[in-house]
């Protein structure tokens, strides 16, 4: 069953005087419930693609189909309302709140999400938890090294229970051994709690880990595996 599909999607961008053909008629579909990898080498549309899967852009042509809806046609309102309930994103960039606690920046996901009140500590924890970090719970980002943070964030991108998890590039400011243990932890994402990731990277070290394989090279996906 596809959770998710891309239609003919192009996008373009202006620069002065220059038009810039980011994606250039991408179709894809993705599979509820499987890990997969955007690969492809810098400058080839992955993050725009993904931003546009994940509700954050608009096509200029093509149509996103998520669990049977046309999100590409909605309002920004219901769009953005997509995002709070139904998907989670992790960025190269941790984005943690410095001056909040493992635990408190989970916790402010939730409450934004409006999840149940009672239900939240419970949550909270049973995230941290996931990710091997409830010891570290009451400390601060900057208290946590580069890979901590990461995981801090995986712990407060899936706490709501999306049906979809956007990652780009998330590896790329870790080491290889440390990049490999959040791609593992995603991986324990999609068995356990039957998310559907979709991940940006560059590093072919993470293939073998993926369900499926897109393959983008200027703004074309030029092979699936």
């Amino acid at each position: 069953m596809h959770i998710l599909q891309a239609e003919n999607i192009s996008r373009s961008f202006k620069v002065g005087n220059t038009v810039n053909d980011v994606l250039k008629g991408v179709n894809l579909a993705v599979t509820k419930g499987t890990f997969n990898i955007l690969m492809g080498p810098s400058g080839s549309g992955k993050t725009t693609l993904l931003n546009i899967l994940g509700a954050l852009d608009r096509p200029d042509t093509g149509k996103v189909i998520f669990d049977g809806q046309d999100i590409t046609r909605m309002s920004e309102k219901s769009r953005d309302a997509l995002r709070r309930s139904k998907f989670g994103f992790v960025f190269q960039s941790v984005a943690l709140v410095s001056n909040m606690t493992a635990y408190e920046n989970v916790d402010f996901a939730l409450r934004i999400s409006k999840y149940n009140a009672k239900e939240r500590k419970k949550r909270v924890e049973e995230c941290l938890d996931f990710v091997g970090l409830k010891k570290r719970m009451r400390h601060y980002p900057a208290e946590m090294s580069g890979g901590e943070q990461q995981r801090v964030a995986i712990a407060r991108a899936v706490a709501h229970r999306p049906m979809l998890l956007f990652a780009d590039e998330p590896t790329a400011e870790l080491d290889t051994n440390t990049g490999l243990r959040v791609v593992k932890l995603f991986k324990d994402l999609v068995v356990r709690e039957g998310i559907t990731i979709i991940m940006c990277t560059h590093d072919p070290s993470m293939m073998e880990i993926a369900d499926r394989i897109f393959t983008l090279e200027d703004g074309v996906v030029i092979d699936v595996a």
